[in-house]
């Protein structure tokens, strides 16, 4: 009996051994050695057709239309805001594939992406452990399948965490600036609890509230789940076992059926498509499951030769009570069974289902039967443009007008799989980076690579070397800054995104940053922000000390071979490779244009708190600012600049001329000032002219008498980054609180944020300011040239960080930080904005943005004291210079700052040590 029963089972083998291999021939699915396959994430080989543009554009409007901006979230069924685990790894599959197929771009899929992950590490996790099975879309609680909010939560799944482990490995390899995230969120989940006895278990909470835990996952979903935990180094060998299972015959077919089923286990043993589907174009089907796969699609074709029915039978939503149905192969000992979870059958709601259908076809493109199916579904997109149906009912023959994440994200997928080249999304061995760099601008059909960081011609232009300053020895005891509180850790998050700017825009050679991401050049304001952001950064603890002190160096190292415009002051832009003087253009100009008596402040501001909160600098620093001459940047009290132009004859002239810009001037001004400069005449104070803006008295300008120059615009940049660091006092109170109101109030009145500043943006006219006021207009955006640019007004992220520290309380700054706080890129730090009409992320990445999001955070953790700080000591090179007298360089008169740091109840500020004239009516800040 021993002998016979062995034998019988040899010559069972055998046979299967041969049906598998004529399966394969018959349906042949590509399966590349992973060592092999060395093509990047972006590489498409196979671009989509116009046709196949059309059916991603479509799945992905799905969520487009169902995303939850409060969360980052979007609903598992189109107007319902619920998702689980399984949902939420569909999105990111989704959100990769629609990247890669350029049906969003960089700046929109980090915005989404930050989103998301920002509240996916947030979630409350049942029993503090791993996440509930299902939580509100909308507002991240943990609900019951209801949707219902259910305080501890109703268990978890294996095979759902299984799910977005697969799409977190996709994500952090095909977008590495995540990694770092990814598994900070998987080590804070205590996985281990979902594996035992070499399986996935789930949990679930029974009547008397104790937590039962139960094996997961049964053939074709239990090895794919599996395969995800294995990515992150979780090993259930096991369940990737495939036992235990018997073969059941099915129209003619062989059919793997797992053998526990719902009578033993309470557990259906459903066959279905998708989960061969999800494993073919995600790991590629090998081995036994590919002839597995094989089998599966055959079965549904004898279907279809019997009964003439075309079948593609898998779990789906439907548009009826009882809303969710599994349609299978087999199941519990029925063929064909349609059934719900608790194995109740519908078999009139039996459907074709659409991502089947679509995924047979792309797993088998040559297969007939497979092509039939797709030309069956492909069209099935709502009338409304919101995705695509789940199927069509085989008994009506009516759509089964469902609209679900599984659906239009598994479409997706198997659309990226296609484009490229059928090579499976987990099977690589190299990845490319998304760094969203502002030149980006591809095409449906382009393939996507990383744009080189340096203009077309930069192979012509060689970077100087600068040695740094010598070392300067320890950290010496300063003023140096108390911080109340550390960052939390989504603030550090994004402390460490604005600071990325600066390593990914540093030039080793000579220590510049750039002031653009897309432009080789750099200005003194844009350095004086690189010097703030060292100190932020420093100060926040994203840089160790032997990082801050070699940027420093480097970096006075710079400013000490800088041209001088007329040997006087540094002109007014540098190529950030040769140091070399250039225009607003770029193009170089050998004696420079001019100096910016503006720049020189935001440089003067940088310069001072350096030494003051470092002063093992201050003999390097006061060397720098001592080589400069002031003899005609301050005049008369007031602070002028210089430009050069091209007169009639073709002469260059330089004009010098008083600052007017408002809020530039008075906080240049109050810079100066720290180096005693009697700059009264362009410190905040005197008259101020105002324009009615939303019933608000807004100022446009001073009442001056010594230039007929007009202010043209009012933005907040200024004001805020004055507030920041020399805080608020009562005379720029006065011009800071209207300006504020005035957006509140558009805010409360047309419903759209508006956080006005002036950005830079990656096309032309490059630089938009979006006023307050401008040219006698409310609301205007201009151009530098002053001409309006439609529809080019900005919601500033800056500006929204900058008020929401300053105002932490106020509901309208609460608003305007949430809807900017995920504008950034990992690798390139924050994006400018968004765009008010539409919403859309404003390409570009600058170094006054991230610089200014930077002290928005210093700032917090200081409890809202100024970021400059007083000095201890008038023993220094510079005030030893200024005491001395005669110096030919237009330095001070007398050794006395003419501002200082005073407290009252109002808080700490700066203020001019000489009262200044009648000030502006104050509008208070209301909620």
């Amino acid at each position: 009996m021993i002998y016979k029963h062995h034998q019988q089972k040899l010559l069972k083998s055998m046979a299967l051994f041969l049906i598998a291999i004529f399966l394969q021939f018959l349906f042949y699915i590509p399966t590349p050695v992973l060592s092999q396959n060395t093509n990047t994430c972006s590489s498409i080989t196979v671009p989509l057709t116009a046709e196949e543009q059309t059916y991603a554009r479509a799945a992905w409007q799905y969520f487009v239309k169902n995303y939850q901006p409060a969360t980052g979230f979007t609903n598992s069924t189109g107007g319902y805001p619920s998702g689980t685990l399984w949902d939420m790894g569909n999105y990111l599959m989704a959100l990769n594939a629609a990247r890669w197929l350029n049906l969003t771009d960089q700046a929109d899929f980090d915005t989404r992406l930050n989103k998301f992950l920002t509240t996916l590490s947030s979630l409350k996790l049942f029993e503090d452990a791993l996440p509930n099975k299902v939580y509100n879309a909308a507002t991240a609680q943990i609900v019951d399948y209801g949707n219902n909010p259910i305080e501890r939560g109703i268990g978890w799944s294996a095979l759902d965490i299984g799910r977005i482990l697969a799409a977190f490995d996709v994500i952090r390899s095909c977008h590495p600036q995540y990694n770092d995230w990814l598994k900070g969120i998987v080590a804070k989940w205590q996985v281990g609890r979902s594996l035992k006895d070499r399986q996935l278990f789930g949990a679930t909470v029974l009547p008397d509230n104790k937590t039962l835990l139960v094996q997961e996952g049964r053939l074709g979903y239990e090895e794919y789940a599996a395969r995800g935990y294995q990515l992150w180094g979780f090993s259930a060998p096991q369940a990737i076992a495939l036992q235990p299972f018997k073969l059941v015959e099915i129209n003619g077919v062989q059919i793997p059926v797992d053998t526990r089923d719902f009578q033993s286990t309470n557990a259906n043993n459903y066959v279905v498509s998708e989960s061969y589907i999800l494993d073919g174009i995600e790991f590629g089907l090998q081995g036994e499951l590919a002839d597995f796969a094989a089998r599966v699609l055959d079965v549904q074709k004898r279907r279809y030769d019997t009964t003439g029915q075309l079948t593609a039978v898998t779990e789906d939503n439907i548009d009826q009570a009882p809303y969710f149905l599994y349609n299978t192969v087999y199941a519990n000992g029925t063929n064909w069974a349609t059934i719900t979870d608790a194995n109740q059958p519908y078999p009139q709601f039996r459907s074709i289902s659409t991502k089947a259908a679509f995924g047979w076809h792309y797993l088998f493109p040559d297969n007939a039967y497979a092509q039939k199916l797709f030309d069956a579904v492909k069209d099935l997109r709502s009338s409304d443009d919101s995705g695509y149906y789940a199927g069509i009912y085989e008994e009506s023959k009516q759509p089964n007008k469902a609209l679900t994440g599984n659906t239009n994200g598994l479409i997706l997928e198997i659309l990226y799989y296609k484009a490229r080249g059928n090579r499976p999304l987990i099977a690589l061995s190299s990845v490319s980076v998304s760094t969203g760099n502002s030149s980006e601008n591809v095409t449906a059909n382009s393939t996507v690579t990383a744009p080189t960081p340096t203009p077309a011609d930069s192979s012509k232009i060689t970077e100087v070397a600068v040695a740094p300053i010598p070392p300067v020895g320890n950290p010496q005891p300063s003023s140096s800054l108390k911080l109340q509180r550390p960052l939390s850790v989504i603030e550090r998050r994004y402390a460490q995104a604005a600071w990325r700017y600066f390593q990914a825009n540093y030039h080793s050679k000579n220590g510049l940053i750039d002031d653009r991401s897309d432009f080789r050049g750099a200005t003194l304001w844009g350095l004086g922000d690189y010097l703030a952001a060292l100190h932020a950064a420093r100060s926040l603890d994203i840089i160790n000390p032997k990082e801050f002190e070699e940027r420093t160096r480097h970096l006075l190292g710079a400013l000490t071979k800088l041209p001088l415009f007329a040997n006087e002051l540094p002109s007014r832009g540098y190529d950030s490779r040769t140091l070399q003087s250039i225009d607003y253009g770029g193009n170089p100009i050998s004696d420079g244009n001019g100096w910016s008596a503006l720049d020189l402040g935001r440089m003067l501001a940088a310069l001072y708190n350096l030494k003051i909160c470092h002063p093992e600098y201050t003999a390097a620093v006061d060397k720098i600012v001592l080589d400069w001459s002031y003899l005609r940047v301050v005049r008369g009290g007031i602070l002028s600049s210089a430009t050069v132009s091209k007169n009639q004859d073709g002469r260059w002239l330089t004009r010098v001329n008083p600052e007017t810009r408002l809020g530039y001037e008075e906080y240049a001004a109050r810079a100066f000032q720290l180096w005693g400069f009697n700059v009264e005449g362009s410190a905040v104070g005197g008259e101020y002219q105002t324009a009615s803006v939303e019933k608000v008295k807004v100022p446009i300008q001073r009442h001056r008498t010594d230039t007929n120059f007009k202010n043209q615009y009012t933005v907040s940049n200024p004001f805020l980054l004055y507030a920041l660091e020399f805080g608020l006092d009562p005379q720029m109170r006065s011009l800071f609180e209207p300006i504020f109101q005035a957006q509140a109030e558009r805010y409360r009145r047309t419903g759209t944020l508006t956080a006005s500043a002036t950005t830079l943006i990656d096309a032309k006219p490059y630089t938009v300011h979006s006023t307050i006021t401008g040219q006698g207009n409310s609301w205007v955006a201009l151009g530098d040239d002053g001409q309006p640019v439609a529809k080019g007004r900005l919601v500033s992220t800056a500006v929204a960080f900058a008020y929401h520290a300053l105002l932490p309380e106020n509901r309208y700054s609460q608003e305007l930080l949430q809807a900017t706080t995920d504008l950034y890129n990992p690798l390139a730090g924050f994006y400018e904005g968004f765009y008010e009409t539409t919403g859309k992320t404003a390409i570009g990445f600058t170094s006054s943005t991230n610089s200014m999001i930077l002290q928005s955070l210093l700032y917090k953790v200081m409890n809202g004291q100024p970021l400059i700080r007083p000095t201890t000591t008038m023993k220094s090179p510079w005030w030893t210079a200024v005491t001395e007298g005669n110096s030919g360089r237009g330095l001070p008169n007398t050794a006395i700052q003419q501002t200082k740091l005073i407290s009252d109840g109002s808080g700490s500020y700066w203020t001019s040590t000489s009262k200044n004239t009648s000030l502006v009516t104050r509008t208070k800040v209301t909620e």
